[in-house]
């Protein structure tokens, strides 16, 4: 890596545009960051592309990432569709292939700035110090393995179309991620944040991902007709991250919620949470909301964030005796591992045994000397 850090690849590129944060009206409709007539124009464009990728016509969004590329002017651009055609036949969902396009991209973009070179020029190197250009941003690490995971994909994919040598990744290379815990919300925090969430709106959307452990994105893309208040539960028909399908379940406490959102909201409005205008909400939006609430609670210091429901949620029902095998089907996770992470979070019996333990300690009941 000596090698890569002396092409000092930072004066070659063009410094990058730092965001402005626009004044934050709180008692807008959805707590959107901006002014009401920008907001708009900012959510007609998403609301658009978003639109666009939940065409069941999948060619409708495929030609719309393809239209992008042409109009960025990149080199190589037939390698790249080739590519993004490809992954489009194997039936990869419109945000896979969306991160693919960026991801190429970029890499691409930051591969002119550096060393002027084209796509079918690529070495090894190359990728290390755009691997490590992206760290020194201190991205999080799991969006830089991601990238080069994408990256990888595609430049085997090039190989195999003998468009490139298999040199270029003849040699394995990957990112090791830290195993860290999943961060649950503190008990007495959950109750200090509800107490002042009282639009029927935001309590019922924050209950039931408090108590079903819904992804964010899963939840905005419910529809009322997923809904069996009767059963208490939701049917999860195709899950955004993973395709996969499931059922969860909610409380009492979220189907009371529930019931007076459904009777306050839009009859007509599609999807069960929906945002101004009576779009979808986006993300974006949604986590604005719970900052605003954050604020609200006095909690906005403890860095909080919206997918920290789910964590609280997994925690809690395993504390109260659920097996991992259930936690895991609810969650929908497609790998144990990720599962038992929170069984080392609510591990009572190491914690019982390890109390225990420490009792014996400090009644002197051990040899040894100090």
């Amino acid at each position: 890596m000596e090698e890569i850090r002396q092409n000092k690849y930072h004066n070659n590129i063009p410094p990058s545009k730092t965001n402005q944060s626009l004044p934050k009206h709180e008692d807008s409709e959805d707590c959107e960051a901006v002014s009401l007539p920008y907001r708009i124009y900012l959510q007609s464009f998403t609301e658009t592309k978003t639109q666009i990728f939940r065409y069941e016509d999948r060619s409708k969004w495929l030609e719309f990432i393809l239209k992008r590329l042409r109009e960025s002017g990149l080199l190589d651009q037939e390698l790249i569709e080739k590519y993004l055609r490809h992954q489009y036949r194997r039936m990869c969902k419109a945000t896979t292939v969306e991160n693919a396009y960026r991801t190429i991209n970029y890499f691409l973009t930051y591969l002119k700035n550096t060393t002027n070179r084209s796509l079918k020029e690529v070495t090894r190197n190359d990728i290390e110090a755009f691997v490590e250009y992206e760290q020194d941003r201190r991205l999080k690490l799991s969006t830089v393995r991601l990238k080069l995971v994408t990256l990888r994909a595609f430049l085997r994919f090039l190989i195999e179309e003998e468009e490139l040598p298999h040199e270029v990744l003849a040699r394995k290379f990957t990112i090791k991620l830290p195993e860290a815990l999943p961060r649950a919300i503190a008990p007495c925090d959950v109750k200090q944040l509800l107490s002042v969430v009282h639009r029927v709106r935001d309590r019922a959307l924050f209950l039931l991902l408090l108590r079903t452990g819904l992804r964010i994105g899963e939840l905005l893309n419910t529809k009322v007709c997923d809904v069996d208040i009767a059963e208490h539960k939701i049917l999860v028909y195709q899950a955004p991250k993973t395709s996969i399908g499931r059922v969860v379940y909610f409380s009492d406490d979220a189907q009371r919620a529930l019931e007076v959102w459904l009777k306050e909201r839009n009859p007509d409005a599609e999807f069960l949470f929906y945002g101004y205008g009576g779009r979808v909400m986006s993300y974006g939006g949604a986590r604005e909301i719970f900052l605003k609430y954050l604020r609200k609670a006095g909690l906005s210091h403890k860095g909080y964030t919206i997918h920290r429901l789910r964590h609280t949620c997994a925690s809690e029902l395993l504390n109260a005796g659920m097996r991992l095998e259930c936690l895991q089907n609810l969650l929908g996770h497609s790998n144990a591992e990720v599962t038992r992470r929170y069984a080392r979070l609510t591990d009572k019996t190491r914690e019982e045994e390890y109390f225990k333990a420490m009792e014996r300690i400090e009644r002197g009941e051990i040899d040894g000397d100090y």
